[in-house]
């Protein structure tokens, strides 16, 4: 089969027939994490380095169109291991929403307001909120 082109990756899915879907995603994944990577760097020096409102609006949009590419990539990516991204993104929009709740409780639980935590016990608690599943 030929190779497919997605976005800036050109390849074609190797499924490990020993590997559920995702862990065979997530092996796929390490490059576009590298792209986001390079992505974010190129934006912050370019945006950083723009001594203008027109250099920084040019920036931004620039930005604009890189991440729709990213984007992009990764909902054909999806298409291609048979993924409906509005799934996925539902999926983590849900586990998100299920860690901050537990923050959240845990703070009132101890009576602290969440603009008061610090960061790591913020964390400390996300990484419970994880743990738990």
């Amino acid at each position: 089969a030929d190779g497919v082109k997605v976005g800036y990756l050109e390849q074609e899915p190797k499924l490990d027939p020993n590997k559920n879907v995702m862990e065979n995603v997530m092996d796929g994944l390490g490059e576009v994490r590298d792209l986001l990577k390079e992505f974010e760097a190129e934006v912050e020096l370019a945006y950083n380095n723009a001594e203008t409102d027109d250099a920084k609006e040019t920036a931004k949009k620039h930005a604009t169109e890189e991440f729709g590419d990213v984007l992009f990539s990764l909902i054909n990516a999806a298409r291609l291991y048979k993924i409906n991204p509005d799934n996925a993104l539902e999926h983590t929009n849900q586990k998100f929403i299920k860690r901050f709740n537990y923050v959240e409780a845990k703070a009132k639980e101890k009576g602290q307001d969440l603009k008061d935590l610090t960061l790591e016990q913020m964390d400390a608690w996300w990484n419970e909120a994880k743990a738990l599943g």
